[in-house]
């Protein structure tokens, strides 16, 4: 049977079988089974699923992903993300809009210390509501922000899609980390743009806050954000500049939150094995689909995919940055129906190579899939910010929150024009490393 008539006959059986609800892990390892076999042979095929598990469980690189997972559950238990948000609010929840901004930088600011989209959103979410209920804030601004604030944990390192992304192409994790800060900071900013024109627009959404005091400010900062800048600087910093691996900067920056939250009492052993229990359940997830997607990525590999795809778009004798930008929307429409995790791992063998033909730096485009993965976030039908949100406040009807989100994802489209269009926005940071 031709290469690509294999090829094509197990895409459409991997879609059918996805779509009638086979879990993605073992429709990887299913198909990607089946198809080495007929391009190969059998006993081929059954030895690479035994071995390409095997070396994905026992690679010392998934014990960063272990770390910083920890670090997000460690953070999202016992409760730092209140102590953010009150510092936040009280510096600029006095403007019009100004708690959904709050709620932003919060978000921002809790994933330098947690990595997860989903519990950036659950935590702040959880803490916001209650206020912007209480201030009488639009229901879809309300839920639209943390939605798409989630994203923002992504971004801001440490990351974990940047870690699998990183495992996954070999590119070093630090630069993956020091180069979404850029974007993070960048699409931070957007964010509160868009919700000001929002508000400016529609004085009714988001009432003025009260003003606090510099003294009540400063009081803030001292329960909790001084605690996060100085892990995150500790963490993030020693590892770009060299003073320890990834998964050691990630051990350091759960034990320092370990720490600082016990001193503080935010933690206690119910929290602690809490947070054990939510990171074991979670690297289970991320360490099955990671081996089954190397198993999945050797068949489309000898299938000659990204091969075809690359010699298509070269082919179209465009400029590099069209190719880009067909790349990113291809990935806009699949963040609509799967998981970032499962869409880092079954896309990055195929556009990888794509992205290193045209010219451009693997760094640049990790940040470049991370953004598409946050709007992944906020899209239908699968936009998990949105899900999160609306369970959060299940009073607020889904379909709501996903059209409050509208202007969100329109900001996060004009950060990949703008990253696009200025690649130093990202590389800015890691050429200094």
């Amino acid at each position: 049977m031709a290469t690509q008539t294999v090829a094509l006959v197990i895409a459409v059986l991997f879609f059918c079988f996805l779509f009638l609800g086979m879990p993605i892990g073992t429709c990887m390892a299913f198909f990607g089974v089946i198809g080495f076999a007929l391009l190969a042979n059998p006993d081929a095929a059954f030895n690479l699923l035994s071995t390409d598990m095997f070396a994905s469980f026992a690679s010392y690189d998934m014990s960063t992903v272990v770390m910083f997972v920890w670090m997000g559950y460690i953070a999202f238990r016992s409760g730092v993300g209140s102590q953010l948000f009150e510092f936040a609010y009280r510096c600029i929840g006095y403007l019009p809009g100004g708690l959904a901004m709050a709620a932003e930088v919060a978000c921002a600011a809790f994933g330098a210390v947690c990595g997860s989209a989903p519990a950036t959103t659950a935590t702040i979410s959880a803490i916001a509501f209650p206020v912007m209920r209480e201030k009488k804030y639009d229901r879809k601004l309300m839920t639209a922000c943390t939605a798409a604030g989630g994203g923002l944990g992504l971004l801001i390192p440490p990351s974990t899609i940047a870690i699998i992304y990183g495992i996954e192409t070999g590119c070093s994790i630090g630069k993956l980390f020091i180069a979404g800060i850029g974007a993070g900071i960048l699409l931070l900013a957007l964010y509160i743009i868009t919700i000001a024109i929002m508000v400016k627009r529609n004085p009714s959404l988001a009432p003025a806050g009260e003003r606090f005091t510099m003294k009540q400010k400063m009081e803030a900062a001292g329960g909790g954000l001084v605690d996060t800048l100085i892990i995150f600087v500790f963490c993030i910093g020693g590892l770009s500049i060299g003073w320890f691996t990834p998964t050691e900067g990630g051990a350091i920056g759960c034990f320092a939150l370990l720490v600082v939250t016990t001193v503080r009492r935010k933690m206690n052993w119910k929290k602690f094995v809490a947070s054990l229990t939510d990171t074991a359940e979670t690297i289970g997830m991320i360490l099955f689909i990671l081996a089954c997607a190397m198993v999945f990525g050797r068949f489309i590999a000898i299938a000659k995919i990204p091969a075809a795809i690359s010699a298509w778009l070269i082919g179209l004798n465009t400029f590099p940055v069209v190719v880009i930008i067909i790349i990113m929307i291809l990935l806009l429409i699949a963040g609509c129906f799967i998981d970032g995790i499962i869409m880092v791992a079954l896309t990055v063998p195929i556009f990888c190579p794509i992205v290193e033909a045209v010219g451009y730096d693997l760094i640049w485009f990790g940040v470049m899939m991370t953004i598409a993965v946050t709007m992944g976030q906020v899209t239908p039908p699968v936009g998990m910010g949105c899900y999160i949100a609306h369970g959060v406040a299940p009073d607020v009807p889904l379909q709501t929150v996903f059209r409050g989100a509208v202007p969100f994802l329109l900001a996060l489209i004009v950060c990949t024009a703008l990253t696009i269009a200025f690649p130093q926005i990202i590389m800015f940071l890691p050429n200094l490393m």
